[in-house]
């Protein structure tokens, strides 16, 4: 792997993780999701017209998407509010390529390698290793992090279709405008305004910004490689968890995540 496209995959793997940091720490984590996820739709607004290419065919696909990320959004910040990042964002990072790869064996006739199961079985390992005491929050948290991984691994089966029909840029516009308008109504305008500071636009332009890194790195390298140094954001979240969001990470939630991405590691080269 080259090694500009790696460091443009690892600043992707930094900006995902601090999105998620910075809406997890909030006071208001729906206020706060509901104040960024516009700021996002605004600051990519310029690049996905720039870049505009949108194809009939694609329609169904962007409906289909977005209702999926409106849940997606709605599940993760409940997430939040109940269990640490450190162990719902590796759950269901983690768990989410496991279930694509399934579905795609199980469903579109493809096959599986041997690294594909060894990965998986790591992926497993992590998991319960991030799976730690903490009552009933906790496993509530966990039960959540699970169907964010479900809602992750269906809407990447969608897009993997409808992307071929538009620009990317111009493709993943058009999927946050429906999560940008729906939640700030679901959590109440009022509080999206409360929430509206610095932090907000900084957690929008951090998603701006790993999207587009990850697609700047897509143009050095393979697939397998960027997607496999992308999923660093897992140990990043999950270390950075204990001095910004001050939740008990040990060694043993930093090696679960450690083994985490080194299932997804094999799963995207393999």
């Amino acid at each position: 792997m080259p090694l500009d496209a790696l460091g443009l995959a690892l600043a992707a793997a930094a900006l995902h993780a601090l999105w998620n940091l910075i809406l997890a720490g909030s006071k208001d984590t729906e206020g706060a999701a509901a104040a960024a996820l516009p700021c996002a739709v605004v600051l990519f607004a310029p690049v996905a017209a720039a870049t505009w290419r949108v194809e009939s065919a694609a329609w169904p696909f962007i409906a289909g998407s977005a209702a999926l990320e409106i849940v997606y959004v709605v599940v993760l910040m409940s997430a939040y509010k109940r269990a640490d990042l450190s162990l719902v964002y590796p759950v269901s990072r983690g768990l989410a390529p496991v279930l694509v790869l399934c579905a795609s064996v199980a469903f579109l006739g493809f096959g599986s390698s041997a690294g594909e199961v060894v990965g998986i079985a790591l992926v497993g390992g992590g998991i319960v290793l991030v799976r730690r005491g903490g009552g009933a929050a906790q496993w509530g948290g966990l039960a959540l992090a699970v169907v964010v991984a479900c809602l992750i691994a269906t809407y990447t089966l969608v897009d993997r279709y409808g992307v071929r029909h538009a620009n990317p840029l111009s493709y993943v516009e058009m999927i946050l405008i429906g999560p940008a308008v729906a939640y700030p109504l679901l959590v109440g305008p009022r509080r999206a305004r409360a929430a509206l500071r610095s932090s907000s636009l900084l957690a929008g332009a951090s998603m701006l910004g790993a999207y587009g890194l990850t697609l700047a790195a897509l143009r050095l390298a393979s697939a397998a490689s960027v997607a496999a140094v992308r999923e660093s954001s897992v140990v990043i979240a999950v270390v950075l968890a204990a001095p910004v969001l001050k939740e008990p990470v040990g060694v043993r939630r930093v090696a679960g995540a450690a083994l985490v991405v080194a299932g997804i590691a094999l799963i995207a080269i393999f």
